[in-house]
């Protein structure tokens, strides 16, 4: 299995900040209980509060794929629907 590393952006709209912050606040706790995860760190901008970042670790792309498809990543799409300006998600391999 190769380690994946993931960065993902979200910037919320304007208005929706603390909305989108207290939903990505509610994937952490599940989503570290989920087989393969190694972690998932939620951080939010210093000089931009609507842009968040999570820096997650994952054993394998599987891992990756079934936390994508679980119950809390629907329902958090579900609560923030028309509230992000912006999402993505970069899948990285460590080389060095």
């Amino acid at each position: 299995m190769e380690k994946l590393t993931i960065i993902a952006n979200i910037v919320a709209n304007a208005d929706k900040i603390e909305l989108v912050r207290d939903e990505l606040l509610k994937l952490i706790d599940n989503t570290r209980q989920e087989l393969g995860c190694i972690n998932y760190d939620l951080h939010q901008d210093q000089h931009n509060p609507a842009h968040f970042v999570f820096y997650e670790n994952w054993q394998s792309a599987q891992a990756l794929e079934a936390h994508l498809a679980s119950k809390h990543i629907s329902e958090y799409a579900q609560a923030v629907e028309g509230a992000i300006e912006s999402f993505t998600i970069h899948r990285l391999t460590q080389i060095g």
